[in-house]
């Protein structure tokens, strides 16, 4: 039987033994290393020792969280102006506005009510688009409610009322999207790793389980060693209808030439 740390880079899963692992912590702000290798991020203190800082996304090559942050960013930006485009065409052309005034329904409150952050600068940014965000989806409900009734009313307010809204809450992801990198820090996760040479942390993007498995159930695959000269895999294994990638050993990539 094995204890495996289950953890998540992107949208793939991926598992090591948990007697590897000395400690999980929040990913924090690092200090550069000159020459140091692309795939290592920093260096940090912990627990009176100096770690170098693996950047897990890097190892595997897939694009960087704050990256992957922006895209999703711009994109809720985009659905926003779509939102507002609509309510203004409903209102002046007195059709049925058909996407959601509840701002827990869209996209971008999904994400909020599912975010966490445990940096307080991050707290109070998200603390304004927050609110914008409702107040203009808010306003949105109630423009809707007066449509049929009030026409003149509810065209002033889309007009005056939630273009203001509108612009704060963009104002405020604006300021969000300025801070990824702080945001990014704030959701992911290090883990304090030891493969019996070196000790260092790795970054990932999330926690999800402590799997407990039989060696048997760990099955090759053809990615098994083809991922990245210093990461290499034991195989897959298959739990509650996932495929995750069972890592064997992490190596410590050196200071560039």
């Amino acid at each position: 039987m094995a204890d495996l740390i289950v953890f998540k880079v992107q949208d793939n899963l991926y598992a090591m033994d948990i007697e590897h692992i000395q400690r999980i912590t929040q990913a924090k702000s690092l200090t550069p290393i000159p020459n140091a290798h692309p795939f290592i991020d920093g260096m940090m203190s912990h627990e009176e020792r100096i770690l170098k800082v693996v950047n897990f996304r890097k190892m595997v090559g897939v694009e960087s969280y704050d990256a992957q942050l922006s895209t999703l960013f711009a994109s809720l930006k985009g659905q926003h102006k779509e939102w507002v485009d609509a309510l203004n065409y409903a209102v002046s052309n007195k059709t049925h506005f058909q996407k959601t005034t509840n701002p827990h329904e869209c996209e971008l409150g999904k994400w909020l009510d599912s975010f966490t952050s445990y940096d307080d600068h991050v707290t109070q940014i998200l603390k304004g688009l927050n609110e914008n965000h409702k107040l203009l989806h808010n306003c949105g409900g109630e423009i809707v409610a007066m449509q049929e009734d009030n026409p003149e009313a509810a065209q002033k307010m889309a007009d005056v009322e939630v273009h203001g809204y509108f612009q704060k809450t963009m104002g405020a992801v604006d300021t969000f999207m300025s801070e990824f990198d702080v945001v990014a820090d704030s959701l992911q996760k290090l883990l304090i790793y030891n493969n019996g040479v070196d000790t260092f942390a790795i970054k990932v993007d999330e926690i999800v389980d402590i799997a407990h498995i039989e060696a048997e159930n760990i099955k090759e695959s053809e990615n098994t060693n083809k991922v990245s000269q210093f990461l290499e895999l034991q195989g897959v294994i298959e739990l509650e209808e996932n495929l995750i990638n069972v890592i064997k050993e992490v190596s410590l990539p050196q200071e560039m030439e």
